[in-house]
């Protein structure tokens, strides 16, 4: 039977992305809706949204949206739009008041008023539709409030009364902790009671905290990720609380949409290949070199980074790392990222030393990003944590061995290869320090040297299947499971 879901999401690629939400969000919009199921999406109306590209239509019914949030009276639109190249539809929620800013997030006084009232809209929203979900699935801290309203302020709505919530965890470093006097903005009345009284008493609000407590289920990006959250050391300070919920936290890995993401069909490229043409892949590497204007030799062993330049990543130890690597001429790297000032800097400044094997691009290239994946031998992502990942399996697909450390989606998605039985996909080390990265970079060029072992290696990667359509069916079981309950 066909589930009726309510999807609250703060991003949506190609709408809005800042990163892995956007990209999540629109996955399981297109999916679910290709499978039949009936969904309602829900996110703000940025100014950055390119209105050119989409073909507005206003609902009529949504056309004034009343809000109240504690003393504050907002008024909204809502436009739908389908996702480009599919048949799903977004629901954007218009309140210049609120979206109408430089991005997509701000440390503006008003922030959590801003998905607050995303969240308030999607009910609101549902409402005016008569629609009834089975599950409303809110993502991150800018929807995490919406279990909690579930069980308070739309309690007495028949409308809702079957419906059950699921709050997916995206990166726990992002919690929307604001201040314990910005209680009045939940308008939560006399349930204010079911708000954390000990982070009240502390001047404090945690969003996510209250989803985590709240939801039906909670799910994060990675089965290892579900674990590793619940432990002090990746946690963050809800560890606890999760650890309180028990069998109602899990991880769900995320897929990837291989119509983007495959060297086959890839538009980015000029010519494609797969596992038995891996000739082509030499040519794009050489493409690639030349492009950037690097002098390796392209037999050399090429790297590639396609990151957010932040401590998460473990980018400091890349810089560490690299620093060895190319003064010893062991490899040549393509670079592309952006984030702390420190870590561009350090990257600019290593390509200046070695300009001739390090190309460094500051910002996001999409082209730019699927050469990448398409021409390098392997794949940096040393990350300190990591939810989940997607570009591990990108270059799986690519034929780019990634060289990762074993934490969250990066050890569910990338085995170590054994060359005693040839099997494994990737290169896995454990200590989040430079001289750990090199040596795992320094073993995958012991198997680059040895063709057999390199190639068993590379199709290995290949043939691996993370593609949406199989991904998205563990989101079904979990919603039937929730349905039936």
């Amino acid at each position: 039977m066909p589930l009726r879901i309510c999807l609250i999401c703060a991003e949506v690629a190609p709408l809005a992305k800042t990163g892995g939400l956007a990209d999540v969000c629109a996955a399981l919009t297109k999916y679910l809706t290709a499978a039949g199921h009936d969904v309602r999406v829900f996110m703000p109306f940025y100014s950055a949204i390119d209105r050119s590209r989409l073909e507005l239509e206003p609902v009529t019914a949504l056309a004034d949206v009343a809000l109240e949030l504690g003393p504050q009276r907002y008024r909204c639109a809502v436009s739908r739009a389908r996702l480009p190249g599919t048949r799903a539809e977004v629901h954007l929620i218009e309140c210049p008041e609120l979206y109408e800013r430089a991005g997509i997030y701000t440390s503006d006084a008003d922030e959590h008023l801003r998905f607050l009232a995303l969240t308030r809209a999607a009910f609101e929203c549902c409402q005016r539709l008569a629609f009834s979900p089975d599950i409303i699935h809110c993502n991150d801290w800018h929807a995490a409030f919406a279990p909690l309203y579930l069980r308070t302020l739309y309690a007495w709505d028949q409308l809702f009364k079957a419906t059950r919530s699921v709050l997916t965890i995206h990166n726990i470093g992002y919690q929307g902790i604001f201040g314990a006097a910005a209680a009045l903005d939940l308008s939560l009345g006399t349930a204010t009671h079911l708000l954390h009284q000990d982070d009240l008493a502390s001047g404090v609000i945690n969003s996510l905290k209250h989803g985590i407590m709240y939801a039906d289920a909670i799910t994060t990006v990675s089965p290892t990720y579900a674990h590793e959250i619940c432990t002090p050391e990746y946690g963050m300070g809800l560890e606890q609380v999760l650890a309180a919920r028990g069998d109602a936290v899990l991880g769900i890995l995320n897929g990837v949409d291989y119509s983007e993401w495959d060297p086959r069909v890839d538009r980015y490229l000029p010519k494609h290949y797969d596992a038995r043409h891996l000739a082509v892949k030499a040519e794009l590497k050489g493409e690639l070199l030349a492009e950037r204007r690097l002098a390796a030799d392209a037999r050399a062993p090429l790297a590639g980074i396609v990151s957010r330049l932040v401590t998460q990543k473990g980018i400091d130890l890349l810089v560490e790392s690299l620093r060895q690597l190319l003064a010893a001429g062991e490899l040549a790297c393509v670079a592309l990222g952006s984030g702390e000032a420190r870590f561009e800097r350090a990257l600019a400044e290593l390509a200046e030393e070695f300009p001739e094997r390090l190309a460094f691009q500051r910002g996001y290239d999409e082209r730019l990003a699927h050469w990448i994946e398409a021409g390098s031998d392997l794949f940096l992502m040393p990350s300190r944590y990591e939810p989940c990942g997607l570009n591990q399996m990108y270059s799986l697909r690519y034929g780019s061995v990634p060289v990762v450390r074993r934490t969250g989606g990066l050890a569910d998605s990338v085995q170590l290869y054994d060359p005693a039985s040839g099997r494994g996909t990737g290169i896995v080390f454990d200590e989040p320090s430079g001289p750990a990265l090199t040596e795992a970079v320094r073993g995958a060029l012991d198997l680059y040297a040895q063709p057999p072992h390199w190639s068993r290696l590379m199709r290995n990667g290949m043939s691996q299947d993370f593609s949406w359509e199989r991904q998205v069916g563990e989101y079904v079981r979990l919603y039937e499971r929730l349905r039936a309950a």
